[in-house]
């Protein structure tokens, strides 16, 4: 989810913790999880500062080895004992369950949107991503406000956000069974299916599909359960003897991308003295584009990789500004 989303559901942990006895007793108890609790569901996000350093790292890292099974125990430990060194008198073990049950519910409400994570670590590396919840969601989100306003009007805080739980819980079951209703429309008007990569939109009824079947991509959306076709890619696989392709495949955001992409197709344009190798990931076509993608330039005479980026571009002049200008004679 986005960081507007976790913010808010450190809130409604604090509050839901409540209902525990032992906190409620204990305003200094209460003060501790609910800085917990708002860490908490930061706290696997830590990762977001390696795009200081460059998108290949970010994109290859982010939601990776800090959202694994190893990584959820020591941010709730590691979290409840720096607040408990500053409340000693406070219960630990209450302290860190809610400290850790903020930082599952973070790690767990990724696995539902299309981006994913690598929860499963360290049993598999690869990426979850059941993609029926959008990364932000505005009915979660203002249900969690609606539940943050009860709470600052008066309201009990470990009813309310029971209350608003289940209610979110619903939500998710009813998502769920509309995605599976259009995964089975899917299977029904294509043969050969192996992948279907879904990822909601902002309005409840459109989604954006990405079918990968044994000879073909198919990309289109889903609109009140009509299924539409917008582009459609024959299957190529990558060419191993070819000298600028094998050097592309060694450059390090073309390797980040790949870790990354579970749907994407790959071209090559030549240019006098260079050539372009493209990766375009084909889950987030937006306005006609797909504005995910990596690209290597090679020079070819030395086979050097002259330039490369991986990240979102939104046009060809965007694209221009990430890479280091090369004249191109066309």
């Amino acid at each position: 989810m986005d960081t507007g989303t976790h913010v808010v559901m450190g809130v409604a942990l604090g509050g839901l913790a409540t209902l525990d006895p032992v906190v409620q007793s204990n305003p200094a108890l209460f003060n501790a999880v609910l800085i917990g609790t708002m860490v908490g569901s930061q706290a696997p996000d830590f990762d977001t500062i390696l795009k200081l350093k460059n998108n290949a790292i970010y994109i290859r890292h982010h939601r990776g080895i800090t959202h694994s099974i190893p990584a959820v125990i020591f941010w709730g430990l590691s979290i409840a004992g720096i607040i408990h060194a500053f409340t000693a008198d406070v219960s630990f073990l209450h302290l860190w369950l809610w400290t850790f049950l903020a930082v599952i519910c973070h790690v767990f409400v990724d696995v539902f949107n299309a981006y994913g994570t690598q929860a499963y670590r360290p049993f598999t590396r690869r990426w979850v991503a059941y993609g029926f919840i959008n990364t932000f969601d505005l009915y979660i989100f203002l249900m969690h406000l609606v539940g943050i306003v009860a709470w600052n009007l008066g309201a009990n805080p470990g009813i309310t956000w029971l209350i608003i739980y289940f209610v979110i819980a619903l939500y998710y079951v009813k998502r769920y069974f509309d995605k599976r209703e259009m995964v089975k429309l899917i299977h029904q008007h294509f043969e050969n299916v192996e992948l279907i990569a879904t990822s909601p939109t902002l309005k409840q009824n459109i989604w954006r599909i990405a079918i990968t079947t044994k000879n073909h991509y198919y990309v289109g959306r889903a609109v009140n359960g009509h299924i539409t076709i917008l582009d459609e890619f024959p299957r190529q696989t990558i060419p191993e003897d070819d000298p600028i392709m094998e050097k592309a495949m060694t450059d390090h955001n073309i390797k980040a991308f790949l870790s990354f992409s579970p749907v994407y197709r790959w071209e090559m344009t030549y240019y006098n003295e260079h050539t372009e190798v493209r990766f375009i990931d084909l889950r987030y076509r937006s306005n006609g584009r797909y504005p995910f993608v990596a690209v290597a330039q090679i020079d070819d005479a030395t086979l050097d990789i002259m330039n490369s980026y991986t990240g979102w571009v939104f046009s060809e002049e965007k694209l221009k500004t990430k890479l280091d200008p090369i004249p191109i004679d066309s």
